[in-house]
């Protein structure tokens, strides 16, 4: 049985005084939660966040990691860094990554494969454009996406992989797609996961929906046999919008 997990990607918000109130807040109004949660502020945020949530029923999470260990790079943060901070978990190829930062899956894959090799767990994201949705080019974008960010990976390591389904023409646009769209997507990659990793891999991995997911339509979102959760991007920045989303019944 797969359990909910319900992510909040804070993107790039919130100074230190406002995660804090954040994360105080959702760690009072969560700690009787059923499902598994997670936060994922912005990287000058991690140390105040994982202060607060340590110990808790939430997971702290990272929006995104280096493809190297460590060296001469400027501006970039590496697992080793994130670990020593309390990160337990890297949400890779986001499409904001992909497409404002031309994050290509080859480079997702490298990050993927050097954060798994650390313990950490990663958060996959795939999703198509809207272009493509429109193309009918919808499946064979997210098929690819999860082939090449999981190439080289052992199927012993897949129990720390989450994907996240988000379509990228719904992200932030109020835009979502139908819980029946949404379920189609996701049973595909589902299947996707059957043809590598085989049924059983396939049964058991945790495959979120993320676009503009909110309190209003988180349970029927939910309620679909194929998805696991939410990765949560604008309403996981107030309490009053996220711990519906998180407590859905």
């Amino acid at each position: 049985m797969r359990e909910y997990y319900i992510a909040g990607n804070w993107k790039m918000h919130k100074t230190r005084a406002e995660a804090a109130e954040l994360a105080r807040a959702l760690v009072g109004q969560l700690k009787d939660g059923k499902h598994k949660y997670l936060v994922a502020p912005s990287f000058t945020l991690l140390e105040t966040v994982a202060a607060i949530v340590k110990g808790t029923n939430i997971r702290l999470g990272a929006q995104n990691a280096a493809a190297e260990e460590q060296g001469a790079h400027t501006g970039e943060v590496s697992v080793l860094q994130l670990k020593d901070l309390g990160v337990q978990t890297v949400i890779l190829g986001h499409s904001e990554r992909r497409h404002t930062y031309g994050e290509d899956d080859a480079l997702i894959n490298k990050k993927l494969k050097l954060a798994l090799r650390h313990g950490l767990e990663v958060i996959l994201c795939v999703g198509e454009l809207l272009e493509e949705r429109e193309a009918g080019r919808a499946e064979a974008v997210c098929e690819t996406q999860t082939v090449k960010g999981l190439e080289g990976v052992a199927a012993g390591d897949l129990g720390r992989v989450v994907i996240a389904y988000e379509p990228v023409w719904a992200i932030g646009t109020g835009k979502t797609a139908t819980p029946e769209d949404a379920d189609a997507i996701h049973a595909y990659i589902r299947g996707v996961i059957g043809k590598l990793y085989g049924p059983e891999a396939a049964g058991k991995i945790i495959i979120q929906y993320g676009g503009s997911v909110k309190p209003e339509n988180a349970a029927q979102l939910m309620a679909k046999e194929n998805i696991d959760g939410a990765l949560v991007g604008g309403a996981a920045l107030k309490t009053e919008t996220f711990v519906p989303i998180a407590k859905f019944s």
